[in-house]
């Protein structure tokens, strides 16, 4: 970064963030504080009004704004990519801001950015491929969860669970604290406390099947925090296939989450994973077909040959 673009980006950093020290804005910039201390002179020497707290670190003028600042073709793409991104992945209201926001920067790009821009864009798509499309009712309740967030407003659902309880159902009501939403390869997950089971627990946003907000609010633990937030691993059970030397980078590509080791024998590749449940890999399995064989456990060896049996009747 030259010394122009360094200066415009302290000015940014100190619009943004109101109080900055110089020792974070050098290892923010990857210089010297030295450095920082002389860019700081210069632009108080152009008419930029900082001020400076001794032990606290400098700060703009209240009320000094920057004017508005132009984009590179690079930069217009990063952003516009960004709006495609948030039309495909969210809730209606956010759809309808991102082509508001995507018209806007297109406005107020000069002529040569705004035409390179379009011609970089058409270079690069944004696929979801194995990924599931966020759908139209999932983007209603994605809409109505996220509102529930801010607004710390519990929430009613009716779930499908992925595995059936011991009586074979797996529908359930549950009332939600709701704390937060996560894109995970390529699935919302909803993350909240449980009334059921009062503990934190996530749900796939795709299969609630009914969903209202309610009245009765809730207070946010004050130790959460959804960007440190990483839940407890419970994946204790371990699942070994032989397979044939060729699919293991399919496999890693489709089950990666699940991979824990990968040795390779003179009898082709032992691949062992860790689940909750061993039948959560039951679908991989299948797709995989005859080039990979359940070692342990022997129940998940049963479970595939008596899918394997179903198929063979049908075909």
């Amino acid at each position: 970064m030259n010394k122009t673009d360094r200066q415009l980006a302290i000015m940014l950093e100190l619009q943004r963030n109101k109080m900055q020290r110089a020792e974070d804005l050098a290892a923010l910039f990857e210089t010297s504080v030295r450095t920082i201390y002389r860019d700081i002179q210069a632009l108080s020497e152009m008419g930029v009004p900082i001020m400076g707290a001794p032990g606290h670190g400098y700060s703009l003028m209240e009320g000094y704004f920057l004017p508005p600042i132009g984009f590179s073709a690079e930069e217009a793409v990063t952003l516009l990519m960004g709006t495609d991104f948030i039309e495909q992945r969210l809730d209606g209201d956010y759809g309808q801001v991102a082509k508001a926001v995507r018209r806007k920067i297109e406005a107020i790009l000069p002529e040569p950015v705004r035409e390179e821009s379009k011609r970089v864009r058409e270079t690069m798509r944004l696929l979801h491929v194995s990924e599931p499309i966020t759908g139209l009712k999932e983007k209603e309740y994605l809409g109505q969860a996220r509102r529930a967030i801010m607004e710390r407003r519990k929430i009613r659902m009716a779930y499908q669970k992925k595995l059936p309880e011991s009586d074979g159902n797996r529908k359930s009501a549950r009332e939600v604290d709701p704390y937060g939403l996560a894109l995970v390869q390529g699935h919302w997950m909803l993350i909240g406390r449980c009334g059921l089971r009062q503990e934190i627990r996530h749900f796939r946003v795709s299969r609630i099947t009914e969903l209202a907000m309610l009245e009765e609010r809730f207070e946010m633990p004050p130790d959460f925090k959804l960007s440190r937030y990483r839940p407890s691993d419970d994946r204790n059970e371990r699942v070994v296939v032989r397979a044939h030397p060729d699919m293991v980078d399919k496999i890693a590509e489709h089950a990666n989450f699940y991979l824990d080791a990968v040795e390779e024998r003179v009898d082709g590749a032992w691949v062992s994973f860790r689940v909750r449940t061993p039948e959560e890999l039951l679908h991989h399995i299948l797709g995989w077909g005859g080039d990979v064989e359940v070692v342990e456990p022997e129940s998940l060896r049963r479970r595939v040959r008596e899918e394997a049996e179903k198929m063979l009747k049908r075909y």
